[in-house]
């Protein structure tokens, strides 16, 4: 019963219509109630409840009849059509454009393929809203009319990155192409992870074990604060160090896919052109456009108390250009850094930065208003790093020397930082994809759908592999796909070619014995590796199916092909080792995070749905495909039958569970007291959380058997699909 007085509240919160905390922020979550309870929520974002564009609309045929030329005019013809409520610095958006392409792209990292600009995730809290984006709100409101435009073909997630591209072209860079073909989300992803700061640019200590030592830095994150997209511009810390500051700079970009050619090419064809802001007080902003006022529209770090455009913008805070003719793509940033000594002066903001000592007048920026007034250019602690850390240096200097390479170079890499989220090849679109296959692309040659499927699939049943071996090795080879990316799958056959087939998760012994009945079966039928493991997860699957008491065939499409060891940059295939595998109730080690979130994790990553989660769970239990065979969830007395049994069981009042172990339980018989099965807590959340439970509960009972095993099936083919991006077209 509450305390509050009738006094405390007045007539018109009494009589307020709006049930608070159910339809607004005012009240409290069931997390904020509960902050132990699994959050299922990461499975149900993107609800096509959320989506105005309706079942019918798909955004990737929509693109292709896009006027690709028109629009390029008009982004064009935008750049240098300056607007006075936020003009562009010396009449060219383009360095704003450049800055809001490159940070919708570079929160991409390569641990888990999240983040990015491949959805348009920009638009939304957190990232409309971090200080790294200051005034990027400004550069997509500027972006609109040729958004309103174009309309239901072009997205905003294509727009937001195309803008950067075309920056660059209409300042002198023959770019390498574009593809469209990004589809937009219309909430918040929920999925990423970005850190556990509860503050924003929160000292970077807090996500390193030793911020003296880069690569201690938390997984999956990149950036080295909460809040920017990189690394702190005036240092670690915000203390100017170069050489400290490279070091960081080298880890950060290595998380985001770039070695160190490309960084530096990225760092100097990024301050090539435009300038930073900060001629001014940024105590004088007012709130990020996520807690600003209802009448600043969606817009942040308003200045209503001083002139704030202009000249005296304020966003990093530090203050001035990287080079002499800032709207010009050409080899400047060289020639000033590598050919000036530099000195640590503070902006008018206060911002830590790098000026020349004793600079020509004619070296000089101008004004972005007024020509005749020059000021020193600047350079920030990353950019005196591609000066004094060695490696860096040399790469510098051989830009330096040969600017066709240079240009050539970043052009590439700016390439890959806007479209490494877009997925395989096959996905792009547009009249500039280039011809060109690149090893980051993980091209995969196109399998053959003219052999015999029957006969290949009669061959796989008669041979020595069981059940179990057959749905364990088309399982692994699948579970790699992510959705985050579109990276990994079973197309390519790459489970047979390093790393993956050294892969712990992969039971490497067990796996060679597999491939080795396998290989001979798909060279005979003429078939890819890639396909016949496949078809053999789904004769497993039949086979459990049938031993189940039903006829269930499961869909297969032919056509993967097989990659080589050319075609796969091992290195980069590395981050798709699994850390762990509720689905095979893998678990190597003990982490911080609990094992049902890291199922959560997987699920997500695959494109699951909660319901689907369940269904396979339950299904690769009882076909006793766990790693290493071990007996956990394995609740049945008939394994290798694809029966409800686990939902049964783990639904079953006759049994109570006990801990056996830091991470084991035991199922007991009430009783007899004797233990009848075993179970990690994978296995026990869907008896514990009442969302998962109430899926268990369906598929427990006596009239959804037949059910269990189509979803099963329907589930099963999704994630052997997941990356026919031919199919879903």
């Amino acid at each position: 019963m509450s305390n509050a007085k009738l006094g405390d509240v007045n007539d018109s919160e009494r009589k307020c219509p709006v049930m608070h905390g159910g339809l607004t922020a005012t009240g409290s979550t069931n997390m904020d109630w509960w902050p132990e309870a699994l959050n299922l929520d990461i499975l149900h974002q993107h609800d096509t409840k959320t989506n105005p564009m309706g079942d019918d609309f798909d955004y990737r045929e929509a693109v292709k009849s896009l006027d690709f030329d028109e629009l390029k005019k008009d982004m064009i013809a935008l750049m240098t059509d300056s607007q006075s409520w936020w003009p562009a610095d010396w009449g060219h958006y383009g360095g704003l454009m450049i800055r809001m392409s490159w940070h919708a792209a570079g929160s991409y990292r390569i641990a888990d393929g999240r983040g990015g600009a491949s959805t348009g995730n920009q638009r939304f809290a957190p990232l409309n809203s971090w200080p790294d984006n200051v005034n990027l709100d400004k550069a997509r409101r500027l972006l609109w009319p040729i958004k309103k435009k174009y309309g239901n073909k072009l997205s905003w997630a294509d727009l937001l990155v195309f803008a950067g591209t075309v920056a660059y072209e209409s300042m002198g860079l023959k770019t390498y192409g574009f593809a469209f073909g990004r589809e937009d989300i219309w909430h918040p992803e929920k999925d990423t992870y970005w850190g556990a700061e509860k503050e924003w640019l929160a000292p970077s200590d807090e996500r390193y074990d030793d911020v003296e030592t880069p690569d201690t830095m938390e997984n999956p994150l990149a950036a080295v604060q909460m809040g920017l997209i990189y690394v702190n511009p005036e240092g670690v810390n915000g203390k100017p160090d170069p050489l400290k500051t490279a070091l960081h700079v080298r880890e950060t970009f290595a998380r985001m896919a770039m070695n160190d050619e490309e960084t530096v090419a990225l760092a100097a064809g990024g301050h090539t052109v435009g300038k930073c802001h900060g001629n001014g007080s940024a105590e004088r902003l007012g709130p990020d456009p996520e807690g600003a006022d209802i009448v600043e529209q969606g817009l942040g770090w308003m200045n209503h108390e001083t002139r704030s455009i202009g000249r005296d913008t304020v966003s990093s805070g530090i203050e001035g250009a990287w080079t002499t003719h800032p709207t010009q793509w050409d080899n400047g940033y060289f020639e000033l850094l590598l050919n000036y000594d530099w000195e640590l002066k503070k902006s008018p903001a206060g911002a830590e930065q790098w000026e020349p000592i004793d600079i020509k007048e004619e070296d000089k920026p101008v004004d972005v208003e007024d020509p005749s007034k020059r000021y020193n250019p600047i350079m920030t602690d990353a950019d005196m790093a591609m000066k004094m850390d060695p490696i860096y240096r040399e790469i510098s200097e051989k830009f330096y020397n040969n600017p066709d390479y240079f240009s050539e170079v970043f052009a590439k890499a700016w390439f890959k930082l806007t479209h490494r989220d877009l997925g395989p090849k096959v996905r792009y679109i547009g009249p500039e994809v280039p011809q060109e296959t690149l090893i980051w692309q993980d091209p995969v040659p196109a399998g053959s759908t003219s052999y015999d499927v029957d006969a290949l699939k009669a061959s796989i049943a008669g041979s020595d592999l069981t059940v179990s071996e057959m749905v364990s090795t088309a399982w692994d080879s699948a579970r790699t796909f992510r959705g985050s990316d579109l990276r990994g799958g079973a197309n390519g056959a790459r489970i047979q070619l390093a790393p993956q087939k050294d892969w712990e998760a992969n039971e490497p012994e067990k796996l060679a014995k597999v491939l080795s009945v396998l290989k001979p079966l798909a060279e005979a039928a003429g078939a890819s590796l890639a396909d016949t493991i496949v078809l053999a997860g789904n004769v497993g699957v039949e086979k459990a199916i049938e031993a189940a008491g039903f006829s269930v065939d499961v869909p297969f499409a032919a056509g993967r092909g097989d990659a080589t060891d050319d075609m796969t940059d091992a290195d980069s295939f590395a981050p798709l080792e699994p850390q762990a595998d509720g689905f095979r109730n893998y678990l190597p080690k003990d982490y911080v995070v609990k094992p049902e979130e890291l199922l959560l994790d997987k699920a997500q990553l695959l494109g699951l749905t909660a319901a689907e989660m369940t269904v396979l769970v339950g299904g690769m239990r009882v076909m006793g495909t766990n790693y290493q065979s071990t007996a956990h969830g394995v609740f049945t007395g008939s394994a290798g039958s694809l029966t409800n049994d686990f939902f049964t069981t783990i639904t079953d009042m006759q049994y109570t569970w006990k801990p056996t172990s830091k991470s084991t339980y035991g199922i007991v018989d009430r009783v007899s007291g004797e233990q009848v099965y075993s179970a990690t807590r994978v296995d026990l959340v869907f008896g514990s959380n009442s969302i998962l439970r109430s899926y268990a509960e369906v598929y427990a009972q006596d009239d959804n058997k037949e059910k269990f095993v189509k979803d099963f099936v329907s589930a099963w083919t999704k994630v052997m699909n997941a990356d026919r991006f031919e199919l879903q077209a």
